[in-house]
């Protein structure tokens, strides 16, 4: 199986929220799970149903989902200036202790696709549950090169609940 970038389309996401905000030039990108089209390509807990390594690939699913967004969001992935925070969770087994080995996919992939660009400061946690019955969950927070308004987002006026 190889990993590539998700091909046209926007990327399903389901809820009521929006999967980037960008303010100033900070750019938070919500929390991605492994799907792929309309599968979640990895399920179960790390430890017990999942392997190290399947939950390193379900890692690597959720960045590339992750910088689809961010493309999206600046036009390029050149127009990131860093990807300054990463949170990885993964629904884990009660005696797992490897969140860093499965982080460690993630921040690879990272690496590999943003150079030094992509080396971020990370928390990696343990879940009892995530949605999906996913595996692991990843959000980020990238810096742009240019900044944008003090409120620009997906989200537009009428859009969000809170519009009157």
């Amino acid at each position: 199986m190889s990993l590539r970038f998700p091909n046209g389309g926007e990327l399903k996401i389901g809820g009521n929220y929006v999967p980037v905000v960008r303010h100033g030039e900070a750019i938070y990108v919500s929390g991605e799970i492994p799907r792929v089209g309309d599968t979640i390509a990895v399920t179960g807990r790390a430890g017990s149903d999942v392997t190290v390594a399947q939950a390193q690939w379900a890692a690597k699913i959720c960045i590339l989902r992750a910088l689809s967004l961010l493309k999206a969001s600046l036009g390029s992935l050149s127009q990131v200036q860093s990807v300054m925070r990463m949170t990885v969770i993964i629904q884990c087994a009660q005696d797992f202790t490897q969140h860093s080995e499965v982080a460690d996919g993630a921040s690879e992939l990272l690496y590999a696709v943003m150079g030094p660009v992509g080396v971020q400061t990370r928390t990696s946690l343990g879940a009892y549950r995530l949605p999906k019955n996913a595996t692991v969950e990843v959000d980020l927070v990238a810096a742009s090169i240019v900044p944008v308004g003090a409120r620009d987002s997906q989200a537009q006026p009428g859009n969000r609940p809170n519009d009157a």
